[in-house]
């Protein structure tokens, strides 16, 4: 796994946090200085919170878990909206829908009635409907694709969230721990650090800051998804190997033998009821 140093945190301008005066005194184990009336990170603090971010975000793409990827700040979610692409994963990027993940059933039922509405576009079927149904329907279904668009492939719980600014999304923050979901957060000097499991503090309002961290974390998740699909590539050629040598193996009917045969005199060839008996008859 790839990581950055600290001269390209400096480039990206990680290290600039909020002004003092809207500081969170719960994030000084993670503040360096301050400069200028703008409290400085310590990017040490930075790359210790990126690289365990990494090693878990592989661990858990290696074993075939989601990752969700959160952030509606306006400059964030094109970066967001990368990283779902990249990775293949779920992501939020408008307003977090309250139930998300703790009413997980009637969000897949919202995602029902998505594909329902598309069917009746694809199949033709307007006829039917009369032009104040139809802008009806349409509205509908921009409404769903806005606010539940980037979940649409989330079929189960995810095992972990990524996001950008946690004190903004503190409703999807609350459900993330509520459900026991692992959370990262790229978090500035104004949150709270508590309400993440692993922090990487940095500056997350820069576009250029949260590109870089996020691409950090994407990398991880690249590389334990690849490793993910090699695994059950091999295990799938492996269990074909399996069934063909099974298909090459014989019944297990066993075959006449020896010692399977009636012996002659126990109601074998030359046998009329007891052996003795029948010499002496015939004698």
């Amino acid at each position: 796994m790839e990581t950055v140093n600290v001269q390209q945190l400096i480039d990206a301008g990680v290290h600039f946090g909020c002004r003092v005066s809207r500081w969170n005194p719960k994030m000084a184990p993670y503040i360096h200085g301050r400069r200028n009336l703008i409290h400085i990170i310590d990017l040490r603090e930075t790359l210790r919170g990126i690289l365990r971010a990494q090693n878990v975000l592989y661990h858990m793409a290696a074993e075939g878990s989601t990752i969700l990827w959160v952030g509606t700040k306006r400059q964030v979610k094109g970066v967001i909206q990368d990283a779902g692409q990249r990775t293949g994963m779920p992501i939020c990027t408008e307003r977090w829908i309250g139930g998300t993940l703790t009413n997980f059933s009637v969000i897949r039922s919202r995602l029902k009635r998505l594909e329902e509405l598309e069917k009746i576009e694809e199949q033709g079927n307007d006829s039917q409907y009369s032009k104040k149904m139809l802008s009806s329907l349409r509205r509908e279904r921009r409404k769903i694709v806005r606010n539940l668009g980037g979940i649409r492939e989330m079929t189960g719980m995810p095992g972990a969230m990524v996001v950008v600014d946690p004190s903004r999304e503190i409703n999807a923050v609350k459900e993330a721990r509520k459900m026991g979901l692992v959370i990262i957060g790229l978090l500035d000097t104004d949150c709270d650090p508590t309400t993440v499991d692993i922090v990487i503090p940095g500056n997350d309002d820069a576009l250029k800051s949260v590109r870089l961290l996020v691409d950090m974390l994407v990398r991880s998740v690249e590389e334990g998804s690849a490793n993910h699909r090699e695994r059950m590539a091999s295990m799938g050629v492996a269990e074909k190997r399996e069934d063909g040598v099974l298909a090459g193996v014989p019944g297990d009917e066993p075959r006449p033998t020896r010692g399977n045969r009636l012996p002659e005199g126990r109601g074998g060839r030359g046998g009329r009821g007891r052996g003795g008996e029948t010499e002496g008859e015939s004698a």
